[in-house]
């Protein structure tokens, strides 16, 4: 008898558990689902306050350019407040003034141009969207290259990358950046010398 009795208490404290797991469940469901919802406000309210900021994104970002701009995203997802932001959390220097904004991807350039174009005009001396860069990759125009060892001690390539159809790195996921270091590590691999 008293193994049924505990057996039923047993039964009972497992439904009691059961039944408080499923409804802690669902509230903590129906949270996660709120705290997924994205309240949208008004641009006026969601702009940032630059007025103690000194770098060129803060320059060329009006409230005109927030409101047309602050919805929009690239097909991977950037948006115009992920690619502000670091220059949001870094207000600068009065004395040095630094960019203030990252592309997210090679589209950023193009969904946000309104913003991006101004800036690198600016931060590069004038250089506009339709000008281009002048490229001669002949190495036979090379000049120098026999340094005396007893003054060079070391040297160091330093390379950038844009792979198109990669994020760059403010938005690159750790998937892409495996991706990119393979395809990187076998074209560094091909070569000779």
């Amino acid at each position: 008898m008293a193994f049924f009795a505990q057996r039923r208490l047993l039964m009972t404290a497992g439904g009691v558990l059961a039944a408080g797991s499923m409804v802690a469940t669902g509230f903590l469901h129906g949270q996660n689902l709120q705290a997924a919802k994205i309240r949208k406000v008004s641009p006026s309210l969601d702009y940032p306050d630059l007025r103690e900021h000194n770098n060129l994104m803060a320059k060329h970002l009006t409230p005109r350019i927030y409101s047309k701009l602050r919805d929009m995203s690239t097909k991977s997802g950037f948006s115009l407040d992920k690619a502000i932001q670091t220059g949001v959390d870094n207000p600068g220097h009065p004395f040095i003034s630094t960019v203030g904004i990252v592309a997210g991807d090679e589209e950023s350039y193009e969904v946000f141009a309104d913003l991006f174009d101004p800036i690198i005009e600016e931060r590069h001396n004038g250089f506009k969207k339709t000008d281009t860069h002048k490229t001669d990759l002949d190495y036979h125009k090379l000049k120098g290259g026999i340094l005396d060892d007893k003054y060079v001690l070391s040297s160091r390539v330093r390379t950038g990358r844009s792979i198109r159809g990669f994020s760059l790195p403010p938005h690159c996921s750790r998937g892409e950046r495996r991706e990119v270091e393979r395809i990187v590590n076998d074209a560094l691999e091909g070569l000779k010398g």
